[in-house]
């Protein structure tokens, strides 16, 4: 009796033998993801940084209109 009940306890907590594998297609998903995630903040940051430093190449020259200007800004009256 004590063994029929102790083999019922390990049958409940027991896992399934064979379980389903996780789908490696949604890895592959998320890596491919994550590189273009990688590759599109370096090409925003490759653009800044070129920016800045033809500003900065522009102002270490001397030049004095380096800044770009609004001309959408409205004139004082």
């Amino acid at each position: 009796m004590v063994a029929a009940v102790l083999t019922n306890m390990l049958m409940i907590n027991r896992q399934p033998e064979d379980p389903e594998p996780p789908d490696p297609r949604r890895k592959a998903l998320l890596a491919l993801l994550f590189v273009v995630v990688l590759v599109v903040g370096g090409l925003l940051l490759t653009q800044v940084l070129r920016h800045m430093s033809q500003l900065q190449d522009c102002v270490m020259s001397g030049r004095t209109n380096c800044a770009p200007i609004d001309s959408n800004t409205t004139a004082r009256p």
